[in-house]
């Protein structure tokens, strides 16, 4: 077990959830039932029905020191669960997991925070949390903090920086303290583009250290440019693991799967639930007008909507963000149930498969967002007018262009 930095055997979390038979409700509604309840029992009506659900069942896999690991799956795979587990953060309901080293986690904004504290407090904290001692984190003190980017901000709590702000020193700490383990979750995905960019060359710098990185995320590419292995997940078990770039091949053809299976009966959604998507219906073609429909039910005040359509390729990689604020077109009312269209002119997407997000608000408040909704198939079409389709690998957005040369004979265009 010497070269053994992590294992994992027959592992398994399960929770109770509750089934109601409005799955969403206002306030009033909630109210009065929580009051009708000890009658109910009196009278011997049914109550709220409960199940026991495993996120997590029968995961066994080892990582060996110095390897970087990405867990990859569908959102409700247990990823989350899983780096959860090997935290320490939440027991397992069976199976155990051991971990040989010291192990810093980064799953949420502000993990291992104290929000009262000032980012320079903080620091120190978490340094005495991992069992160093203040020299030790004095040491890479300075590093932590550039790297970060919050010196001005350094005395100021931590309840008080932004999400990206906490993001920062959060992977900063867990990054640059001396642990032989390293688990990072999608989180990274808070910060900007920039950042995005200097935490996963730190990451490949970390494991040419010898450490162990076990990476969760849905950009492919990044998991294939950074993680030597890959373990893939489907509805809490281990599909399959093995080499990165075969994880994330079997993960994209997962991923067609989900054109069959009905985003109404999802579970792994976040929101208030005041709209919910029942079902998604897409007619696209390249160079044709398309449209997207969401089908939706809701409560009677609907008020100031907005709606919003992310579109990926398979492997994860954005390519579109279909938002009504952003083109003016928020719904300052909607009926309770109905639909609504999202119309793609001269649609001008490479054909191929490409996963959709979809997400809404009502009046500010996030009503409903499911990752991975579903899979949109978009097929081939003259966008140019000329017959002719570009190569397939080079992008999946196709752009207006025009050609034209200079020279002594003066100015010609391409035809």
């Amino acid at each position: 077990m010497g070269d053994i930095a992590v294992s994992v055997r027959e592992l398994g979390k399960r929770y109770r959830i509750a089934h109601q038979g409005k799955p969403y409700g206002r306030l009033t509604e909630s109210l009065a039932g929580a009051a009708r309840t000890p009658i109910d029992r009196l009278r011997g009506r049914p109550r709220n029905r409960s199940e026991w659900f495993w996120a997590l069942k029968d995961v066994t896999f080892d990582v060996k020191r110095g390897d970087v690991v990405g867990i990859v799956g569908r959102n409700g795979a247990g990823k989350s669960t899983l780096l959860k587990l090997l935290s320490r953060i939440t027991e397992p309901t069976v199976g155990r997991a051991d971990l040989h080293g010291r192990v810093a986690s980064l799953l949420e904004v502000g993990t291992g925070f104290h929000p009262e504290l000032s980012g320079r407090e903080n620091i120190y904290l978490s340094g005495s949390v991992l069992g160093m001692r203040r020299e030790e984190t004095r040491r890479r003190f300075d590093e932590i903090v550039d790297f970060a980017e919050v010196e001005q901000f350094l005395d100021t709590p931590v309840k008080r920086y932004s999400s990206g702000m906490a993001v920062r020193l959060g992977f900063a700490v867990a990054a640059h303290l001396e642990t032989e383990i390293l688990i990072v979750d999608e989180v990274l995905a808070v910060g900007d583009a920039a950042f995005q960019t200097k935490c996963l060359s730190k990451m490949e710098d970390v494991s040419h250290d010898g450490r162990t990185i076990l990476f969760v995320s849905h950009n492919m590419a990044a998991v294939e440019s950074l993680c030597s292995k890959g373990v893939l997940l489907s509805e809490g078990k281990v599909l399959t693991d093995g080499s990165a770039v075969d994880i994330v091949a079997r993960y994209a053809e997962q991923g067609l799967t989900l054109a069959d299976e009905s985003i109404g009966d999802r579970l792994d959604r976040r929101g208030s639930g005041r709209l919910r998507f029942t079902g998604v219906e897409a007619s696209l073609r390249t160079g044709s007008d398309s449209h997207i429909e969401l089908s939706y039910e809701g409560d009677d005040a609907l008020r100031n909507v907005d709606i919003a359509i992310g579109l990926f390729t398979t492997r994860g990689e954005g390519v579109a963000n279909l938002y009504t604020a952003s083109t003016g077109n928020t719904f300052h009312w909607l009926p309770e149930k109905g639909s609504v269209v999202c119309h793609l002119p001269r649609a001008s997407l490479v054909p191929g498969h490409y996963r959709a997000n979809v997400y809404c608000t009502v009046n500010g408040e996030v009503a409903d967002w499911v990752l991975d909704a579903v899979v949109v198939e978009v097929t081939d079409g003259d966008y140019f007018g000329t017959g002719k389709t570009p190569p397939s690998g080079y992008g999946s957005v196709l752009v207006n262009n025009h050609w034209e040369a200079h020279g002594d004979g003066g100015t010609q265009a391409g035809s």
